[in-house]
């Protein structure tokens, strides 16, 4: 079966940095374009990044910048490296092979001092 796996959360300070990764397996990873998304408390879940099967990528305007998706075809994983971190940025981040219904368990990201 499909899973896709999250890891890389935690607690950080504010300008501090984290790399999310997300582990696929039960799909034929290259073709699909992979995506994070996240999840603040009370908010809806809103795009992140995207990369497409042949690694172009896009940013919502709140991480240009900041955050870099990329992706190892050969090992199978998507990473989100975010730099620069905010309090703002706390959520649940989960990774999503576009256009499915396929997502991960989510990763905690929570930013504060």
């Amino acid at each position: 079966q499909v899973q896709l796996v999250e890891s890389g959360g935690g607690l950080v300070q504010p300008g501090g940095s984290l790399r999310l990764s997300c582990a696929a397996s039960g799909i034929i990873f290259r073709i699909y374009s992979m995506a994070w998304y996240r999840q603040a408390p009370g908010q809806q879940r809103e795009l992140v990044a995207r990369i497409s099967s042949s690694g172009i990528t896009n940013y919502s305007d709140s991480v240009k910048g900041r955050f870099t998706i990329s992706r190892d075809n050969t090992k199978t994983t998507v990473y989100l490296q975010m730099n620069s971190l905010q309090p703002q940025d706390t959520a649940v981040y989960f990774c999503n092979a576009w256009n499915t219904n396929f997502w991960g368990q989510g990763t905690q990201v929570t930013v504060s001092s």
